[in-house]
């Protein structure tokens, strides 16, 4: 795919240094999707873990910290699914 630089006199080809440099840009981009995506699916675990922190406090009854373990638990597994990072099956917050 032939690439230009736009300017005021019109669209200049980029030379065969600036293609490749652009194609090593290109690729290294798409070689760090799955990184950028499990950076994301990391930090809605972390939201998620983070809004269930206070089941965990002292003045909480065993009860209710032991409804939300599992639940904890399972989102700090999220990363060993095996569709990691993008297909997630995230678990279901206990009511």
């Amino acid at each position: 795919m032939a690439r230009f630089h736009t300017t005021a006199e019109g669209n200049i080809p980029f030379t065969a240094e600036e293609e490749a440099i652009r194609d090593a840009e290109e690729a290294a981009w798409d070689a760090g999707a799955n990184d950028r995506k499990a950076a994301e699916v990391r930090q809605e675990r972390n939201k998620k873990l983070t809004a269930t922190d206070w089941t965990q406090t002292a003045d909480v009854p065993q009860a209710v910290k032991d409804t939300y373990v599992t639940y904890r638990q399972a989102l700090r597994d999220i990363s060993n699914q095996s569709g990691f990072p993008n297909e997630i099956t995230w678990p279901v917050e206990p009511q």
